[in-house]
């Protein structure tokens, strides 16, 4: 008998008397316990907003990012033990991967963008700056900071631990503590994982603290500065969405919830194309993984009218295939659902459906469970439906029967798909297998508004497709209506979803002090000494120099024309040139320009610029007629530390001419080093 604790205040706490038994989805079996009503969350929530909040935002998002980076690369490291756990959940190793290896997977990849896209700072900045007047003096800039309240997140039973970790990863990242509760049937394997991270001591005090069994009180003391981020069932994301406090503070919530999500076969995508298996296999492997247990699965199989038989012989054959049962061996392609109870509850969704459909493939009453106690355990058999008249049905598109089922529908032409698709009223995914670029877009039109993510594969792209029930987090997940209405994961995104944008306005130089990003108009700093001379550490925000200048020649131009082949007629032709309205006559290339700009700003010797790793939002902003004079201003921008080696360096460069008029503008990105002490 495992006893499942709760972390609070900087310890684990037992269950109390009042513990629900926990029992194993291969043999019924109680092998565990959790829940604590007598939990202090008053206290938790002050833990979190007065502890762990100021240590996290004492970071900048590099610092958390790398802390991130630290927990993935120790759960890593400490895998195995999960999975000896998780089986008890009727995973099998298949399934293991998806929820421990994908967890630990997106905590690399929000690591990654964290240190990537993220300023190594305390503020993020969202857009550009916005002229609010005419002089400049007077600009706005969107910023996002961390929220100063917790991060309560509440995970689904079927992801215990890629669940816990794609909501923690970006709060932590953000700078907010976490109160996470997993869902109480599968939370043993949760506990395991917190564990580990808490043992690793990478985290400050505070930042993350875990409720196993039931909230209690909780969310009845949230204020404005807290969020709730929640995964499971439609009727439980309303009742916790209506509660009081949640509705009177405007509280942050958001849902990923139940959802018929469907996959569609094209009507190019006939039987004996590679587009044709590829919609089987998929749909197989949706109907089995995690023995359907999965938001994302497919619900309900679209194909052409004159190819619905086809599919169900083909998808039904390899169903059949399927070997059932315990997790741990490895023959076995499915295993249990998470508990009796939820099987029960999937018969009985099932029983709800038995009215609009036919059972075509797995008898729940007639199977062989490999290696187990069909009776005695939560097994299922996949089991396959056909739809005759999806357009007369109605619980077929709104009734989730979550476990390993799926039901086959025919459509008659694209209008009619779109029509079926949408019926669901939201879904968090809807594949679509085709090859054909007009009905892809035609049904990405038609259907795009109902539908979180859509997903289209076909010969050209499934050996690297990841396949229609993955969620990634660089990709949003979520989805409108039905399906909750929020989103999560998106990169950068995620991290936003705990901060607070606020609009910011002022003086160049205010905000180039909020932003710690130099903004056109503020004030320069004179360079000590030539700026590529200086390491990145002694760098200034707002360091300046103003170039010697050059005189542009016809000769120059001509000789670029020559030696490169751009002979664009408005460098060429005078007559030519005079006659386009963007021009006065002949001009200068712009290319040529920013090679003039180069050779007056760079400093050629041997020093702390490593690299020239590109230019970004180059504007060329007013033609410069030879005879014309060019001089460069070259400022730091911007500066992020990358290894403890070198850092990137933004400089901001206006190409500037005789009469003071800005001929172009850039920002430049160079690697320069640290000195042997600033990279230390």
């Amino acid at each position: 008998m495992h006893a499942v604790h709760s972390y609070a205040l900087g310890r684990w706490i037992p269950p109390g008397a009042d513990a629900r038994p926990i029992e194993s989805a291969i043999t019924g079996d109680i092998i565990a316990k959790a829940g604590h009503d007598a939990l202090d969350t008053a206290a938790m929530l002050d833990h979190a907003r007065m502890v762990g909040g100021p240590a996290l935002r004492a970071l900048t998002f590099h610092d958390r990012a790398r802390m991130v980076k630290a927990l993935a690369t120790h759960l890593n490291a400490n895998r195995e033990a999960l999975y000896a756990l998780s089986h008890e959940t009727g995973a099998t190793m298949a399934d293991n991967r998806i929820d421990i290896d994908g967890g630990i997977g997106t905590m690399f990849v929000f690591a990654s963008k964290g240190r990537r896209e993220m300023p190594d700072g305390h503020v993020y900045l969202d857009g550009d700056v916005e002229q609010l007047s005419r002089g400049g003096t007077f600009l706005g800039q969107h910023i996002y900071t961390p929220m100063l309240g917790a991060a309560v997140q509440i995970n689904a039973f079927n992801f215990p631990v890629w669940g816990m970790l794609e909501k923690l990863a970006p709060a932590l990242i953000a700078g907010v503590p976490s109160i996470v509760k997993p869902a109480t049937a599968t939370c043993y394997v949760a506990e395991a994982c917190l564990r580990l991270m808490i043992e690793s001591a990478i985290m400050p005090e505070g930042a993350v603290q875990m409720i196993a069994g039931g909230v209690g009180d909780l969310l009845d003391r949230l204020d404005a500065q807290d969020s709730v981020a929640f995964t499971g069932s439609a009727a439980t994301a309303r009742t916790l969405r209506s509660t009081p406090t949640i509705l009177a503070h405007s509280i942050r919530f958001t849902a990923e919830q139940d959802s018929l999500n469907a996959s569609l076969l094209a009507p190019d995508a006939g039987p004996g194309t590679p587009e044709f298996e590829l919609f089987i296999k998929e749909a197989a492997r949706e109907i089995t993984a995690k023995a359907g247990q999965k938001c994302t699965a497919i619900r309900r199989i679209l194909a052409p009218e004159a190819q619905t038989g086809a599919v169900i012989e083909a998808l039904g054959a390899r169903l059949a295939r399927t070997t059932i049962g315990d997790p741990r061996r490895a023959d076995v392609r499915m295993g249990a659902l998470v508990s009796r109870a939820q099987r029960r509850d999937v018969l009985a969704k099932v029983a709800a459906l038995s009215g609009e459909v036919e059972r075509v493939q797995g008898d729940p009453d007639a199977f062989a469970a490999l290696g187990a106690d069909a009776a005695r355990g939560a097994f299922l058999p996949p089991m396959l439906f056909h739809c005759a008249d999806p357009d007369a049905a109605h619980r077929v598109h709104d009734t989730e029967a979550f476990g390993p089922v799926s039901t086959v529908m025919g459509y008659r032409d694209l209008d009619h798909a779109i029509a079926l698709l949408n019926r669901g009223k939201g879904s968090l995914v809807a594949s679509v297998i085709t090859r054909d670029g007009e009905t892809a877009r035609a049904l990405t039109l038609g259907v795009a508004a109902w539908h979180g993510r859509l997903y289209f594969n076909n010969r050209d792209s499934m050996a690297e497709s990841t396949g229609h029930g993955a969620p990634l987090p660089h990709m949003t997940h979520g989805g409108p209506g039905r399906a909750g209405g929020g989103e999560e994961l998106g990169g950068v995104r995620a991290m936003l979803h705990y901060m607070q944008r606020t609009a910011v306005q002022g003086s160049p130089d205010i905000l180039t002090a909020i932003g710690g990003s130099w903004v056109p108009g503020a004030a320069e700093i004179s360079a000590p000494a030539h700026p590529f001379t200086r390491p990145f550490e002694a760098l200034q925000i707002g360091e300046t120099i103003h170039t010697a200048s050059r005189v542009v020649t016809s000769e120059d131009v001509a000789h670029f024309a020559d030696f490169t082949g751009d002979r664009f007629y408005a460098h060429m032709d005078d007559a030519a040139a005079a006659a386009n309205p963007f021009f006065p006559g002949r001009v200068a290339h712009g290319y040529l320009l920013l090679s003039f700009a180069a050779g007056l700003f760079v400093q050629p010797d041997p020093g702390p610029v490593l690299a020239n790793t590109g230019l970004d939002a180059l504007r060329f902003l007013k033609p410069l007629v030879p005879g014309e004079r060019l001089t460069v201003r070259l400022t730091v921008k911007r500066k992020t530390k990358r290894t403890d080696e070198y850092g990137e360096v933004r400089w901001h460069v206006t190409l500037i001419n005789q009469a003071d008029e800005r001929v172009a503008e850039y920002d430049l990105l160079t690697m320069n080093a640290f000195s042997q002490q600033g990279g230390a």
